[in-house]
């Protein structure tokens, strides 16, 4: 059975949204999380900054931009390279705390770069 999207979400982009909401991937609490409990969590090993995560998330958690020098410092080298390619560009969560769980997020990233985590609180 297909997961519908949370009522009172505003589409920043429809179609991307309603495929998010209807995947097996979408995971989360239909929207159902008090904001703070869960965190989207960011692999920018795999990110590759195409901003989908933008244009589901309903909450405004994310945006795409420069990624953090101890985040890349971080990274290995090839992925430094190819981090650099794409001219340093990822995904980040300066709204995490807006996070509802609805992992809208989670099933529209192509790169399954994104996990919710549940925050201890």
């Amino acid at each position: 059975m297909a997961k519908a999207a949370c009522a009172g979400e505003m589409a920043r982009d429809a179609r991307k949204m309603a495929r998010a909401a209807r995947s097996p991937r979408r995971g989360g609490l239909d929207c159902g999380g008090r904001p703070g409990a869960f965190r989207p969590k960011v692999d920018h090993a795999k990110c590759e900054g195409k901003g989908v995560c933008v244009a589901v998330c309903p909450y405004g958690v994310f945006e795409v931009g420069p990624i953090g020098e101890a985040d890349f410092r971080a990274l290995p080298w090839l992925l430094r390279l190819k981090l650099t390619i794409r001219g340093r560009r990822t995904a980040r969560t300066p709204l995490a705390d807006a996070c509802r769980a609805c992992g809208l997020c989670v099933a529209a990233c192509p790169e399954r770069a994104i996990a919710l985590i549940e925050t201890a609180q």
